[in-house]
């Protein structure tokens, strides 16, 4: 049971930076490569927090790490991204540069030794085999809700169905009177908004420092495109692909060593199926036959 809840504690995390990425990724054609920092703007939002009110502010961290990342993330469309669309590529310079930027920010506003941040609550709860941490079934919980919630949006609400349309096609989206540009930038701010969550949720489990997100980036990227570039649930899907797969080999052998092997595993896996295991929606039709 404990290996089954570590499973679904690194599962949980990796699948909300995904389900961000996977929409900016499928929607936009951006390759976002400053998402990771993201979740460490939603550690250091906790660290912040925590400093000035406490522990117990912890709460208010939890409210206050998306609406930063949200608002960062409309910083970055509105004065970068925006002027880049009809150059995807150039994003690639673009945003790596903004993920220096913010790195050595960080550092420079708090210093290069790891911040301090608390858990809400200790304790362990029993489950069968031994007991496991409180704190971990709590970021499990909320991470199910926030993922379920997600994919209900995307695939349940008009709203959803646009953003679908978007991601299928574009140019026939704008046709039939969808702002595509208007949508490009809400998603972009929710996808930044899901980074810094699991960024505030991750921060009492790691070290908090300004490299924080790096590790989950690549990682991240394979998950959406073995996933399914542009799918809600191909993110879900490859999310707990890769993180059961690097959770159990990790009891095996060296972390670092499980990490390549996934990866090499999911190039293999996307060499026989580019298109991802489960491909992206196909919504504009829908549109056009409400229309």
């Amino acid at each position: 049971m404990v290996v089954i809840l570590n499973i679904s504690s690194y599962v949980s995390i990796l699948a909300m930076i995904a389900l961000g990425l996977a929409i900016v990724f499928g929607m936009m054609d951006i390759v976002n490569l400053a998402h990771a920092e993201w979740v460490t703007i939603g550690a250091y939002t906790l660290a912040v927090v925590q400093a000035v009110a406490g522990k117990e502010a912890f709460w208010v961290a939890l409210l206050a790490a998306p609406l930063t990342g949200a608002l960062l993330g409309w910083c970055l469309e509105r004065f970068i991204i925006r002027f880049l669309y009809d150059r995807p590529l150039d994003t690639l310079l673009a945003t790596y540069a903004v993920s220096l930027i913010l790195q050595k920010a960080l550092e420079l506003i708090f210093g290069t030794q790891p911040m301090l941040v608390y858990a809400p609550f200790d304790g362990a709860v029993p489950v069968p085999g031994g007991s496991y941490p409180a704190y971990r079934i709590f970021v499990i919980t909320v991470a199910l809700i926030v993922t379920a919630g997600s994919w209900l949006l995307f695939a349940r609400t008009r709203f959803g169905m646009q953003l679908r349309a978007v991601i299928q096609h574009p140019a026939m989206a704008e046709a039939t009177g969808i702002d595509t540009r208007r949508l490009n930038r809400i998603a972009f701010c929710g996808g930044a908004a899901l980074a810094s969550l699991a960024g505030v949720l991750v921060a009492p489990m790691v070290s908090v420092e300004s490299h924080l997100g790096v590790s989950y980036l690549a990682k991240a990227f394979f998950v959406i495109v073995l996933g399914g570039i542009g799918s809600i649930a191909g993110g879900i899907l490859g999310s707990a692909v890769i993180g059961t797969a690097e959770t159990l080999l990790g009891y095996r052998v060296d972390p670092s060593l499980a990490s390549a092997v996934v990866l090499v595993l999911s190039i293999v896996v996307i060499r026989f199926r580019p298109q991802g295991l489960i491909p992206g929606f196909s919504a504009a039709h829908q549109l056009l036959g409400k229309g």
